[in-house]
């Protein structure tokens, strides 16, 4: 039987083949220096109401997936603590704004792997068996095992959730595009520090001249699974 959730440019999936088996909930950076208090993006100045505003929803795909068996993988960005794999342009982009990776804040060294502000934020913990994908990048693809956990499990579909929506959401995205996988973004599950910036980044995935992936809701998903 074919099951498709609701979207735009075009239901997903692509060929109604959806199922628990063949696809995962990957939740993208939802963590204390992103999403929590006195962590990096609030040092950087970001609205901590806006960075929050993905968890309610969030939340309620987790539970719906979990109790229907989906695969739920967790990515987290974050450095080395001797600073060997973050790029000193990185570093300068970082500052930038305000914030500079590696840099101490109030609760530790800003996205630096074992820090109180690279954790998981608790709103959103991951169960035990779920996977959680360091990397050092934006994208998750990159420098990271998780196309190697994909295929091993036999996942075609990612519906995608987390933070920032113009950054590691959509540099996840494109790069999971472009292996293959179809992409099914949660609109209202994701944010960005700059909100018109979220906008634009989900209006190039909804535009049918877009090759990305497709945009939906939490609630709509949610429907389609249960």
């Amino acid at each position: 039987m074919e099951i498709y959730v609701e979207a735009e440019s075009y239901p997903f999936p692509w060929n109604g083949d959806l199922r628990p088996e063949n696809t995962a909930v990957l939740v993208i950076d939802m963590q204390v220096d992103f999403c929590g208090k006195d962590g990096w993006a609030e040092m950087a100045g970001a609205d901590m109401a806006v960075m929050r505003s993905p968890i309610e929803g969030a939340r309620k795909v987790l539970a719906a997936a979990r109790e229907k068996g989906y695969h739920v993988i967790y990515t987290r960005e974050g450095h080395r603590t001797d600073g060997s794999d973050l790029t000193e342009v990185k570093r300068f982009r970082s500052r930038r704004m305000g914030a500079g990776i590696g840099d101490n804040s109030k609760i530790g060294r800003n996205l630096v792997r074992g820090e109180p502000g690279w954790e998981i934020i608790p709103e959103l913990a991951p169960q035990e068996g779920e996977p959680i994908i360091d990397k050092p990048g934006s994208g998750a693809f990159y420098s990271t095992e998780l196309e190697h956990i994909l295929i091993r499990r036999g996942i075609k579909n990612l519906v995608i959730m987390g933070v920032t929506t113009e950054v590691c959401v959509h540099t996840t995205l494109r790069e999971g595009s472009d292996r293959g996988f179809d992409i099914l973004l949660l609109e209202d599950c994701c944010a960005a520090t700059v909100p018109e910036l979220h906008r634009a980044a989900v209006e190039i995935v909804r535009s049918p001249d877009s090759i990305f992936g497709t945009v939906s809701t939490a609630d709509k998903f949610i429907h389609a699974i249960l």
